[in-house]
């Protein structure tokens, strides 16, 4: 053994690295885990004050901006036959904070350049996007279908406690991607999404040619294909923005300088036969008295020789 330490005992060196990276690496490792942890935590929390202020058990402040409407919002008076009539008002803020949840999730569904910045919103793999997709199923369930609906305490209660949830959990699963971003990939899938968010901005660019268009979503699709999986809806808002006609600058200048169709030719009249010409006849544009021509005198003038000397 010592003739063997002896003998290599440069090895220490490249172990001390390899121990180094590892333990850097757990330390990171745990820290993301530590933070995860108080953020789920806080999530939760955050919850069951929004619960219990929606219910009415508790008077202090919440942040979540939908317990805050509903901890404002009148009870609903109790019918006789153990339904309520929720007020109009009240529901409708249900259902305004809970379309307002559904829009913000689908900017990240249909938005191709979004799911490439952040590609945990649409990983179901993940637990906090799982858990938020969980929460919305719950919620579109319970969900009236008018707000006109009548409903008893408890359904009215479940629904709003729903709402609450999905809310929190998108904020949570937001808040989440937003700091992990593309940490999940290796670096070569990173470069490939970099090189598919460079060819998306060429897909819709209106400045380039139709063939610059296609080309760019082809290598985007073949980019993303095994990275992230792509709905049907994004694919086609994806597909109506690469294919928007260009807008030619010529296209108007010509059209309205584009020459008028030629008219057909005014008939003319038919030449008047041509006379023989009389002599001594005084034709248009001719003043009198006409040069002779001939060695005939004009008519009317009587020449006389004169005498010689």
């Amino acid at each position: 053994m010592f003739e063997f330490i002896g003998g290599y005992w440069w090895l220490v060196f490249p172990l001390f690295g390899v121990l180094a990276s590892v333990g850097s690496a757990w330390e990171r490792g745990a820290r993301r885990r530590h933070k995860r942890r108080l953020e789920v935590l806080h999530a939760k929390a955050e919850l069951k004050a929004a619960q219990a202020a929606a219910r009415g058990r508790t008077a202090y402040p919440v942040t979540g901006s939908v317990a805050q409407q509903l901890s404002d919002a009148p009870a609903a008076p109790a019918a006789r036959d153990g339904h309520v009539s929720a007020p109009a008002s009240q529901l409708e803020r249900l259902f305004a904070a809970h379309d307002a949840v559904t829009a913000r999730w689908l900017e990240y569904e249909l938005d191709v350049a979004k799911l490439i910045a952040f590609p945990a919103m649409s990983d179901g793999r993940q637990p906090l996007t799982a858990a938020f997709l969980r929460a919305k199923k719950v919620a579109d369930g319970l969900r009236p279908p008018t707000p006109k609906t009548k409903l008893t305490k408890a359904q009215l209660t479940e629904y709003r406690d729903a709402v609450t949830d999905y809310e929190v959990a998108f904020d949570v699963a937001e808040r989440d991607a937003r700091r992990i971003k593309d940490s999940g990939f290796t670096e070569v899938e990173r470069k490939r999404l970099d090189t598919a968010k460079q060819l998306l901005t060429i897909a819709i660019d209106q400045a380039a040619t139709p063939a610059e268009r296609q080309l760019a979503y082809k290598r985007v699709r073949e980019e993303l294909d095994g990275l992230i999986s792509l709905s049907d809806e994004a694919v086609v808002v994806l597909e109506k923005q690469v294919a928007l006609e260009l807008t030619a600058g010529g296209t108007d200048a010509e059209a309205s300088v584009a020459p008028e169709p030629q008219r057909a030719p005014a008939p003319q009249p038919a030449p008047e036969p041509q006379r023989a010409p009389v002599p001594g006849a005084v034709h248009p544009g001719q003043t009198w008295p006409v040069p002779s021509r001939t060695t005939e005198t004009a008519p009317g003038r009587i020449v006389r020789p004169k005498p010689r000397p």
